[in-house]
């Protein structure tokens, strides 16, 4: 198991993260392009911060390795 705590981040944080709105995050969802979130309420979700950070990372490398 993981000797790190699991920290969830809502939506707004996420959004400040990457610079995208809520309807592209949700659009990148539904097409399997980012982590889905987690429900942790009736109403509420949220996200697994390290999986949100790997997405990041993955997009920086994704993009220096595309750029000759």
């Amino acid at each position: 198991m993981n000797n790190q705590a699991t920290r969830l981040i809502r939506l707004p944080e996420v959004l400040e993260r990457t610079g995208y709105g809520k309807a592209w995050i949700y659009r990148l969802i539904s097409e399997g392009r980012f982590p889905a979130p987690v429900k942790i309420g009736v109403r509420a979700v949220a996200f697994v911060e390290s999986e949100v950070d790997e997405w990041i990372q993955s997009v920086i490398e994704t993009s220096r390795n595309n750029v000759a």
